[in-house]
């Protein structure tokens, strides 16, 4: 008799959610994920666009500087079948430019690019294109960045 009194006294104080509670609140917990998906999804697009044309800014603007500081030709080619660049240099008394390290991805993702391009950068600061023109496109998931180079190096990219 007193472990009868004492459930039902411990029944009436215990406490939680029923089932109703917790399945109206997985549902909330899903639809709002649902909700959040494709914005996640978008702004990671863009992020990795965004990462190539990093790569491949930078990439102009250090083969640039070191044409300047070595004092003699240097060149970076981007390469639309692989979508990687390589530095490449034409040291005093070489004939043909020579690979310095090896092809770097633009992006660890698919990213496109739109064209081969080769630009050469003299030891007084002037680029050239001997290969496609000063401007490019990158292109991920629908999501594209122009990038154009000046004949003195100043870069833009647009959207």
């Amino acid at each position: 008799m007193k472990h009868l009194i004492l459930r039902q006294r411990l029944g009436a104080k215990a406490s939680g959610y029923t089932l109703v509670e917790l399945l109206v609140g997985l549902v909330v917990g899903t639809i709002l994920t649902a909700m959040a998906v494709p914005f996640v999804t978008t702004i990671q697009n863009q992020y990795r666009l965004q990462g190539a044309v990093s790569s491949a800014t930078g990439a102009i603007q250090s083969t640039r500087y070191q044409a300047l500081m070595a004092g003699y030709p240097y060149q970076v080619v981007l390469k639309r079948s692989t979508d990687t660049y390589q530095i490449q240099n034409l040291p005093p008394g070489a004939t043909t430019y020579a690979n310095v390290g090896t092809a770097i991805p633009i992006s660890g993702s698919s990213v496109s690019l739109n064209q081969d391009t080769t630009l050469q950068f003299q030891p007084n600061g002037t680029i050239t294109a001997t290969t496609g023109a000063l401007n490019f496109t990158l292109t991920y998931n629908g999501n594209t960045k122009s990038i154009t180079v000046s004949n003195y190096g100043n870069i833009s990219v647009t959207p």
